[in-house]
């Protein structure tokens, strides 16, 4: 005798799994804030509302968060890339920032870059999108890193991950 099982599940990705994901990452910013007084408390909730939306819509690809000395990203800095899940991922806790590093003569910097499918909307669209978002964003190059990233965390809710990795100096 033979026993055959299936199974199926559907997963819508809602509002509710995007904030989840979102305070992992605010968390993370808050415990940096704590280490090297950056970013601002404004700028921490500007920031999860920004993801809330971007991941939502499906117009986030990857964002990161830290200090620039030179151009370049120079640990502690944090970067957040969007994943969908093929099967079941991990949700870790968020922490493990690294306190102490020298940030002398480094600036705090965000950079976000945009999913396939933010660049499938008209001009239209996108600027409607961009009017509820918390601030504008520039357009800039992307900056380079001073060291290498080291995928630390994944944060996961509703089919949908991000990949938390963070620079690491040489």
């Amino acid at each position: 005798m033979s026993s055959s099982y299936t199974s199926s599940e559907s997963q819508s990705f809602t509002i509710t799994h995007a904030r989840k994901i979102a305070v992992k990452v605010a968390t993370d910013l808050k415990r940096m804030q704590r280490f090297y007084g950056q970013p601002s408390d404004t700028s921490i909730t500007y920031y999860e509302e920004e993801i809330v939306q971007m991941l939502k819509a499906g117009y986030f690809k990857k964002v990161s968060y830290g200090f620039q000395k030179d151009g370049k990203w120079i640990e502690p800095s944090l970067h957040f890339e969007a994943n969908d899940l093929g099967g079941l991922a991990s949700d870790d806790d968020p922490g493990r920032i690294r306190p102490g590093v020298d940030i002398s003569g480094a600036s705090f910097y965000s950079y976000l870059i945009y999913s396939s499918e933010w660049w499938n909307l008209t001009e239209e669209d996108r600027a409607t999108f961009r009017e509820g978002l918390p601030f504008k964003r520039g357009g800039a190059d992307e900056p380079g890193i001073n060291g290498y990233l080291s995928q630390d965390k994944t944060y996961s809710a509703g089919g949908k991950s991000v990949i938390r990795s963070t620079v690491k100096s040489y």
